[in-house]
């Protein structure tokens, strides 16, 4: 264990920052895709358009993609860095914030198909129960159909975060300093491959496991009886 006593402090570092993605980008992604959830169910006809295309365009394009665009296109191109330019870290500030926006425009999409899932599990009766009390679209919305679409898809979001959390790694592709580009550099370094990657698999082991007994829990303690 002399890679891990030589790297320690690294490696504890490279996962709080692989951590403050997840954080950060799961945050982004329940806001943005609860908004998206809202348009594809929306009555209005554009408004459905918009974030069906939204879901089907971004699904199906690859996160490395998406990032590297993040990168290279709002960064290097129209020079939008979400950071003070002047700051002696705004190169690494830059990097961090626009991939947690890559990870949170990439992970709304499938928070928003949980959603919408969860949304049609509601009996219709509720819905039409709510349009004759005068009810509008956003109310119905608010007060009947999304307290209860989202404990009936816990265990679902669940799987989504734990995706998430594993897709940080893809952030290394744009220079964040996250547990996927340590290990790379540790297995250059020591070309100690199966015991660096033993070290990071357990890292995720750890982080990843846990939360998915605490969806699993959450989802049978807040489940919908019907």
């Amino acid at each position: 264990m002399e890679v891990f006593s030589e790297y320690q402090d690294r490696i504890f570092a490279a996962f709080l920052v692989t951590i403050e993605l997840t954080v950060y980008a799961a945050i982004g992604a329940l806001v943005l895709g609860t908004v998206l959830a809202a348009m594809r169910l929306s009555p209005v006809p554009v408004m459905r358009a918009v974030g069906t295309s939204y879901v089907n365009v971004v699904r199906n394009t690859p996160l490395t993609l998406i990032l590297v665009f993040c990168s290279l296109g709002l960064a290097n191109t129209l020079h939008i860095t979400l950071t003070d330019p002047t700051s002696p870290t705004s190169i690494v500030d830059s990097n961090f914030r626009l991939a947690v926006l890559g990870l949170t425009i990439y992970t709304a999409a499938f928070v928003c198909e949980a959603i919408r899932s969860g949304v049609n599990t509601v009996p219709m009766g509720q819905a039409e129960a709510a349009r004759s009390l005068g009810l509008t679209f956003s109310q119905n919305l608010r007060i009947i159909l999304l307290p209860q679409a989202f404990r009936a898809v816990i265990i679902p979001l669940g799987s989504v975060m734990i995706a998430l959390t594993k897709n940080t790694t893809i952030a290394s592709a744009i220079g964040v300093a996250e547990a996927a580009l340590l290990m790379k550099e540790m297995v250059e370094n020591t070309s100690a491959l199966l015991v660096v990657g033993s070290i990071f698999a357990i890292g995720f082991v750890i982080l990843t496991l846990p939360m998915g007994l605490l969806f699993g829990w959450l989802g049978k303690r807040w489940a919908v009886l019907r």
